[in-house]
């Protein structure tokens, strides 16, 4: 996987895209294969879970008046 420090929110679902069509073509792929691809797939979600969880954050500091 690229450095997460230079990966974009896009970028990383379109390789997350990519590996679902690879294992969606993929006749028969072996374990250790299929295990490096969910494991790359996994890092790229939590990849963008953080990412949809920062910019919420920064939304709400913009959106509610501060006291």
């Amino acid at each position: 996987m690229e450095k997460e420090d230079s990966m974009t929110y896009d970028e990383a679902i379109a390789r997350i895209e990519q590996i679902v069509n690879e294992l969606e073509q993929s006749e028969a792929l072996s374990m250790d294969a299929y295990q490096a691809k969910a494991r790359e797939a996994k890092e790229l979600l939590d990849f963008c879970q953080k990412q949809l969880t920062d910019w919420s954050e920064r939304m709400e500091c913009i959106v509610t008046p501060k006291e």
